[in-house]
């Protein structure tokens, strides 16, 4: 179960954990004298279970928490250091790749890890710990997989199924319970019970397969029938390999015999989901020849009563698994009837169509409940973006799907997964389509916020040449809008005025209104405010909030409301920029957008030094360290490094060299939610009200070009 105050993701525990005292106390001894402890087992043996429960156990133990990565549903090697950080809550925005950003994360954190699944990935996996371990002295990683992961220093917990009938007996007599209410097991039945789970060789899930047979059949019918299968299989030969394997495979087959036809095709329909699923989802995907739409919820809930599908509720909301074991059984029958290509299909279908959704729908006042669905379905994503681009004719909708979810790259935090996914949608087809320059530019506008404008650029002329040659007047426009963000973050403030300018009048002819537009209107007012152009900044903020609020748009308000407070700081108005700066640091905040995050936090750390200069370094520690994720301090801008400059040499000069440092260095261990509560401590939790008065503008212009600043260009 989750704890309230120690950080960490460990998932609520959905049934009565039982037994196996002896392997939690072996684990937690291991985890004691050694820093990678790997619980191994066949499948269905409760690796997972155990793991879960002897982490829960040690969280007291790690300063930062027990987390979990779940591995099982990694497709691609590459994405195992992306599932990690996304466990972690770690996003990058930077050009050096995951596994980078996760060493210098976990480099100065006492923290235990659980990799779960890791048996389809162990080459990568072992390649990730390996290299976590030797740049993380506080980190420990407690790993479930079928085999070990050949990690130096690993330690082995080999679970084996209870040994102990009473544990077993307990096991069955729980699941069973709760499947058929009033079950127990007293003297009339406990030789049958204990009879049954030796039968199953106590493997928990075999045993809990079997438990959700007995609303239908007794004990004595259960055991019976699975031993006429048991030597069936046997005299065929098709039970190779140890005893309890055959006793976990007899079970699931036994089950899958007792299923109806309807009911064995939705089991094999459903192993094409790469995680948890929602019933509209395996409706849409499984839906066909016998399986009708409005049988198929009945018979959903009737593999939820044998066992086979697991039901969750996640965010108020009924979501339904497969474990893996049952899934990879249903996907083998899915091969034998040869619909695996067609279910993978309908699943990338309906998955692309949940991301144009997003798409269409992130302009709106549901973007926090997008950004919320879109990372739950992101395993599902993943796997349709696979099938996608390791199909030759689906590639373009491969680059399709990559382009649509700019949103969740550009907008959540995603920048390094998304410039992956895009990339290798790139690269799968060269040729000159409108799919290609959708790809081409949400990939340049994820390179520039990583830093790598040169690489931006080249993909940003690729597409406006191929759509200028095509007469894709949408794909110039937003080509143009992205070489705007790049002249921007390089401090070349005339050209990112006029491309700007550009792609505004593009995207009015096109009648486009979308985010991007309204942040080619915030990126504007930047260039504006930036040049001395103060009221002209404050009338484009003024518009852009007013839309904003007619649409309930709230990513792209958060940069307005940051650009207006560095305009109101510059009027001499400290409190309003405060209250703007916050509320974009909130904003930011619900989105995970680090750009935001951090730019706020800058500006309400030079906010803060006329009251304690002491805290405004420490801001700046915390500053510095979600830099770390998100690429180049300020974006090496002349123009975005103001505040930051001034702040640290108005507090070096109050606190001196030490005192400076060391109060940066406290800010530099703080995390993410530690550094945004420390930054909005003290000020009001609401949105600013109305539109603020303008005031008076200093003379000259306070960003022009020629304040004295330090910094380099961002192509520097």
């Amino acid at each position: 179960m989750r704890h309230e105050t120690t950080p960490g993701n460990l998932p609520c525990e959905l049934n009565h954990f039982v037994g196996r005292r002896r392997e939690l106390d072996d684990v937690a001894r291991l985890l004691g004298r050694a820093r990678m402890v790997t619980v191994t087992g066949v499948g269905g043996v409760g690796k997972t279970r155990l793991a879960l429960r002897a982490a829960a156990g040690l969280r007291a133990d790690f300063t930062d928490g027990v987390w979990v990565a779940e591995l099982g549903a990694v497709r691609d090697p590459e994405l195992v250091d992306h599932a990690v950080a996304d466990a972690l809550g770690l996003t990058d925005h930077t050009t050096r790749g995951p596994r980078a950003a996760l060493t210098a994360f976990l480099a100065r954190r006492e923290l235990l890890l659980v990799l779960d699944c890791c048996e389809r990935q162990v080459e990568a996996t072992a390649e990730l710990a390996e290299a976590l371990l030797r740049r993380a002295p506080g980190l420990r990683l407690l790993a479930t997989s079928r085999q070990p992961l050949g990690v130096t220093g690993e330690h082995m917990a080999a679970l084996e199924p209870f040994a102990d009938t009473r544990e077993a007996v307990e096991l069955f007599a729980d699941r069973a319970a709760a499947v058929l209410p009033g079950f127990t097991v007293d003297g009339g039945n406990l030789a049958e019970v204990a009879e049954l789970c030796r039968r199953l060789d106590g493997i928990p899930l075999a045993l809990e397969l079997a438990a959700g047979r007995v609303r239908a059949l007794s004990v004595r019918q259960i055991t019976g029938r699975l031993d006429d299968r048991f030597r069936l299989l046997t005299r065929r030969g098709g039970t190779g390999g140890p005893e309890r394997h055959r006793a976990l495979r007899t079970t699931i087959g036994w089950s899958h015999e007792l299923c109806s036809p309807r009911e064995r095709l939705l089991w094999a329909r459903l192993s094409v989901f790469a995680g948890d699923f929602d019933p509209e989802a395996a409706e849409y995907v499984c839906a066909g020849g016998d399986l009708t739409a409005d049988t198929l919820g009945d018979l959903l809930a009737d593999l939820v009563d044998k066992s086979v599908v697991l039901r969750r509720e996640v965010a108020g909301a009924v979501r339904y698994l497969l474990l893996d074991t049952v899934r990879e059984y249903g996907l083998g029958w899915l091969r034998e009837l040869g619909e695996e290509r067609r279910l993978r299909s309908r699943h990338r279908d309906w998955y692309l169509g949940f991301a144009t959704w997003g798409e269409m729908e992130w302009f709106g006042a549901r973007q926090a409940e997008i950004s919320a669905s879109t990372e739950r379905e992101l395993p599902h994503l993943r796997a349709a973006l696979e099938f996608s681009l390791e199909t030759p004719e689906e590639l373009r909708t491969g680059q399709y799907l990559a382009a649509s979810l700019w949103f969740f790259w550009v907008g959540c935090g995603r920048l390094a997964e998304g410039r992956y996914w895009l990339e290798r949608a790139l690269a799968a087809d060269h040729e000159p389509t409108g799919q290609r320059a959708k790809a081409l530019w949400v990939c340049g506008y994820v390179s520039i916020l990583q830093g790598d404008g040169t690489a931006a650029l080249g993909m940003l002329y690729e597409c406006r040449e191929q759509a200028l040659a095509a007469g894709d007047a949408t794909a110039v426009a937003y080509a143009v809008h992205r070489m705007g963000c790049g002249a921007l973050l390089s401090d070349d403030l005339p050209r990112a005025r006029s491309l700007f300018e550009e792609a505004l009048g593009h995207y009015r002819t096109l009648g486009e209104l979308n985010s991007n537009v309204i942040m080619a209107e915030v990126e504007l007012a930047m260039a504006v405010a930036f040049e001395g152009d103060l009221e002209g900044g404050i009338d484009l903020c003024d518009r852009i909030r007013e839309v904003c609020e007619d649409h309930g748009e709230r990513w792209a308000l958060a940069y307005a409301l940051y650009t207006r407070a560095v305009i109101a700081w510059w009027q001499d108005d400290p409190g309003l920029a405060a209250d703007l700066a916050a509320e974009c640091v909130r904003i930011n905040h619900a989105f995970r957008d680090m750009v935001g995050i951090v730019l706020g936090i800058e500006l309400l750390a030079l906010l803060r030094v006329p009251q304690d200069a002491r805290e405004a370094a420490v801001l700046q520690g915390a500053a510095g360290g979600i830099w770390n994720v998100v690429g180049l301090p300020v974006f090496g801008s002349r123009y975005f490094g103001i505040p930051h400059q001034r702040c640290e040499e108005l507090a070096r000069a109050e606190l001196g060299r030490l005192g400076y440092e060391g109060a940066y260095a406290e800010g530099g261990v703080l995390d993410l939610d530690a550094a945004v509560a420390r930054a909005l401590a003290g000020l009001p939790p609401t949105r600013p009200g109305p539109r603020p008065p303008r005031g008076p503008v200093p003379p000259g212009g306070p960003l022009t070009a020629g304040t004295p600043l330090r910094g380099r260009s961002a192509q520097d």
